[in-house]
């Protein structure tokens, strides 16, 4: 019996490096993914790497953003599956890293606010509905060490990232008797990330500041700012990711998973 056999799971962001391979794995342990964004291509490659490992895979275009787009893609997977057990944001913002205060702008300081923030709240909006009137389902969502940390060059995406997981801990409390489970991942900065152009843009402006380049960044980072002395790959979040949307964890919800390597101990 695999994890998620019969599950239907839905990941926004579904053509990134950890919404790709959430979706691999969620696939692989049993579960019918739906793939989402605004890119075809990526989303394409997922799921024909899905199907390639015998699993079963669909991916569609949809802006995380726009309420309405949202809507009408989960009416399709409800259309197409009958039901839905899993949500997933994985949605990545392009943003700003590195600017201490002084040199942030408010449009630099908002958008991972609210491109976060927005996209969590309309996905969420519309999936929950379907997951309370079967009364079971979870929500997962992601977060940085951001929302621990403090320090200089990532104040928007640290706020950004501690509002997920507000966002997350009420939202459990409000789904929950629906038996709605939500849980928060937070993994750290994955290497692995670096060829998406939002990613390197905010590893290259914190190396910069560093006076590094954004490889040399990411040592330092795993080296000297970690338990493990490494970073996070995305099948470690992915992994998790399964377990946490399993029944196996029918009892965790509104909880922090902290997957950094110890760069936060909780």
């Amino acid at each position: 019996m695999t994890l998620l056999d019969r599950k239907v799971a839905v990941v926004y962001g579904g053509g990134g490096v950890i919404g790709g391979a959430i979706a691999r794995i969620f696939a692989r342990e049993g579960a019918h993914v739906y793939v989402a964004g605004r890119t075809r291509p990526p989303l394409d490659r997922v799921v024909q790497s899905i199907a390639e490992d015998g699993g079963r895979a669909e991916a569609a275009l949809a802006d995380a953003a726009d309420e309405h787009d949202v809507r009408r893609h989960i009416d399709q997977v409800i259309d197409r599956a009958g039901h839905l057990d899993i949500l997933v944001n994985a949605v990545g913002i392009r943003h700003v890293q590195g600017p201490p205060l002084a040199e942030l702008s408010v449009d630099q300081f908002m958008a991972p606010v609210d491109g976060y923030l927005r996209t969590l709240f309309v996905t969420t909006r519309a999936a929950a509905p379907h997951l309370a009137v079967q009364r079971s389902g979870v929500v997962l969502t992601l977060s940085t060490p951001g929302a621990r940390l403090t320090g200089s060059g990532f104040l928007g995406n640290g706020v950004a990232s501690a509002a997920v997981e507000a966002f997350s801990r009420i939202l459990a409390g409000e789904l929950g008797p629906d038996g709605v489970r939500v849980v928060c991942i937070r993994p750290n900065a994955i290497p692995a990330s670096l060829g998406l152009s939002h990613v390197a843009e905010a590893f290259d402006g914190m190396a910069d500041r560093a006076g590094a380049t954004a490889d040399e960044w990411l040592a330092g980072l795993a080296a000297q700012g970690t338990l493990l002395r490494r970073l996070p790959t995305p099948e470690d979040v992915a992994e998790y990711a399964a377990f946490a949307a399993s029944d196996r964890a029918r009892t965790m919800t509104g909880a922090i998973a902290n997957l950094t390597a110890g760069s936060i101990v909780d």
